[in-house]
């Protein structure tokens, strides 16, 4: 049964904030002065992470579960005619999907400030509060920061398209894994976007939001986490379509 627009937006818009609630969140846990994960380190963001995806494909599985422009665009890269269960793989509908990801990912954003709201209060360096909301590069550098969205999220879009091609069926736990994967492996030098989505909406929030002493939202470097990933899914959308026809 084909999905209507309307069912496509509000599908990836509700997984997207999903997704940010928990991701942002897990980070606030973690950073943030006076909460019970404070100093939880790394690999709890992570794992939080990786279970982010896993309810956020959950609840976006009317649309397949997307929740990532780069995941939509690596899609139509890969030459598949559907983009979710009755849903032509057009640019219109791409687009639906890529509205509701950013609407979703800004209100996340929204709720994971809401929840940590005192803690956000408590003195602590600008580029801490920022980073509940956005990535930054560790040293940077934006040619390398670019690279590794890049590789970053090729691998997400590339290994994710190779699941259709798996007898059994993990569903959203196979995502889960894969993200908490990239996290531990290649996530070190920008703190892995590997989603537009995921980046630009909850910066927005950062920048509109009102923040004790919250700094600037680092727009010099936002360009990075887009057009990193949006390249990256294209190219394994296009690797897929050769290696898994």
């Amino acid at each position: 049964m084909a999905m209507s627009t309307g069912e496509i937006f509000v599908s990836e818009l509700l997984g997207t904030m999903t997704l940010l609630l928990f991701g942002c969140g897990v980070v606030a846990n973690v950073i943030l002065p006076k909460t019970k994960g404070f100093g939880g380190g790394w690999l709890l963001i992570n794992f939080g992470w990786g279970l982010a995806v896993f309810a956020g494909v959950f609840v976006a599985f009317k649309s397949g579960g997307h929740i990532n422009p780069a995941v939509t665009l690596g899609i139509m890269a890969s030459g598949a005619s559907e983009l979710g269960p009755g849903v032509d793989a057009t640019v219109g509908n791409a687009m639906i999907y890529i509205a509701g990801q950013f609407v979703g990912a800004f209100l996340g954003a929204v709720l994971a400030f809401l929840t940590y709201k005192r803690h956000f209060d408590q003195e602590a360096p600008g580029a801490i509060k920022l980073a509940v909301f956005s990535t930054g590069p560790e040293v940077r550098s934006y040619s390398w920061n670019l690279v590794t969205e890049i590789v970053g999220t090729f691998a997400l879009v590339f290994v994710v398209l190779s699941f259709a091609n798996w007898p059994g069926d993990m569903g959203p736990l196979a995502a889960a894994l894969l993200v908490t994967g990239i996290g531990a492996s290649l996530g070190g030098p920008t703190g892995y976007a590997i989603n537009p989505a995921r980046d630009l909406g909850p910066r927005v929030a950062h920048a509109v939001l009102p923040i004790r002493d919250k700094g600037p939202s680092d727009w010099g470097y936002s360009w990075v986490p887009i057009v990193g990933p949006l390249i990256g899914g294209v190219l394994g959308g296009l690797l897929a379509s050769v290696a898994f026809s």
